[in-house]
């Protein structure tokens, strides 16, 4: 066997240490740009970051104008406001979307190449100025990837994948989660899981240590779900639900996920749903789909999350935390309905990036019947 891994080479995982930014950077940029959004701010997370910064003598340009799914119009806004500051280096601090763009902002302020040539695998040319990544929720694992999603100007959901976006350092403090709502605890834990259980069944880059990583991030965040949405100011909840999101990170970037992804991007391009509940939404179809030839790894996974050592009771184990996790359980709630499947059908089997890494092959056909199975 032989294989290749790549993660961060510096991950803090420290309470506070969020206030603690200013030294933890000062030697590396002293006009950086800080990416965050609205929703951020207003709950106050920044202040501290931001206080630390200003108190280490760093001259912060602040980029509050993430949205989610960010659209490629919005990067290429962060991009020319980052030059215009002439910043040295981008700290990104929020949920997935700030830290994409963030990701994005780095390869692309000191490039010449444009968005559009860095769509894709590999892509990215040269260097890019430090870049440092905090993440306020437990779910992406946007922090230890080398990926970034935009939403490209034709609506379509369309992945960066280049080792120079993997942060210089990881900095994941578990007070920044405390605030987030149980609708996004559930939503972002559940993304964190199918990144887990995809990345342990990747059909062609799954190895030793994407496995382990795969499987004890699935035991803590499944483990720890539900007490995190029920008791949002349990801090040893919320540290175990971002140790799980960060280890499935690093699993599936290096073992990248597969059909649950491919067919929740279109629900987040076309009608705006987050990502968590998107992944919510098509996890059941799409196992019951891969049982068929990943029986064994799914029972493998079962006692991980509690149950037995059989495929349909880790299904049903899975499917039932999303659904006492509260996250919608079909499309009709977020509002698709039977004429909007065979766009997303499309879309999905399109996604040839992602497609590939799921252990069953997926065509147009399967794709609408396993749409309809949660209209």
């Amino acid at each position: 066997m032989g294989f290749s891994f790549k993660t961060p080479p510096h991950i803090l995982f420290e309470r506070g240490s969020a206030a603690q930014l200013g030294k933890l950077v000062s030697d590396r940029m002293k006009r950086p740009v800080f990416v965050t959004d609205q929703g951020v701010i207003a709950a106050g997370l920044v202040e501290g970051a931001l206080e630390s910064l200003r108190d280490a003598g760093l001259e912060v340009f602040v980029y509050d104008k993430v949205v989610a799914d960010p659209p490629a119009a919005t990067i290429r806004d962060a991009v020319a406001a980052a030059r215009e500051h002439g910043a040295d280096g981008v700290i990104g601090l929020g949920g997935g979307s700030s830290l994409d763009t963030a990701k994005l902002i780095a390869v692309l302020m000191d490039s010449g190449q444009s968005l559009e040539d860095v769509y894709g695998v590999g892509n990215v040319k040269g260097s890019r100025p430090p870049l440092v990544l905090l993440p306020t929720t437990a779910g992406t694992g946007s922090e230890v990837t080398a990926i970034s999603i935009v939403t490209s100007d034709d609506m379509k959901k369309i992945g960066v994948v280049s080792d120079q976006l993997f942060a210089d350092l990881a900095i994941v403090d578990p007070m920044l989660t405390l605030t987030a709502p149980r609708g996004v605890t559930a939503a972002t834990g559940i993304d964190a899981m199918v990144h887990a259980i995809e990345s342990y069944t990747s059909k062609l880059l799954r190895n030793p240590i994407s496995g382990a990583l795969a499987k004890e991030g699935l035991r803590l965040l499944a483990g720890n779900l539900l007490r995190a949405c029920e008791h949002p100011d349990d801090i040893e909840a919320r540290e175990a639900m971002c140790i799980g999101a960060t280890l499935a990170g690093q699993a599936f970037s290096n073992a990248p996920v597969a059909a649950v992804h491919a067919m929740a991007y279109p629900l987040g391009a076309l009608f705006h749903v987050p990502h968590g509940v998107s992944n919510a939404l098509m996890l059941s179809p799409v196992l019951r789909f891969n049982a068929v030839v990943a029986a064994k790894d799914y029972a493998d996974l079962g006692p991980v999350v509690g149950v037995a050592q059989d495929a349909s009771a880790f299904i049903d184990h899975m499917v039932e935390l999303c659904a006492k996790s509260g996250t919608p359980l079909k499309l009709t709630e977020v509002g698709v309905n039977h004429n909007d499947l065979p766009k997303m059908a499309e879309d999905a089997v399109k996604n040839e990036r992602l497609m590939k890494n799921n252990p069953r092959l997926v065509t147009y056909d399967d794709a609408l019947a396993l749409y309809e199975e949660v209209l």
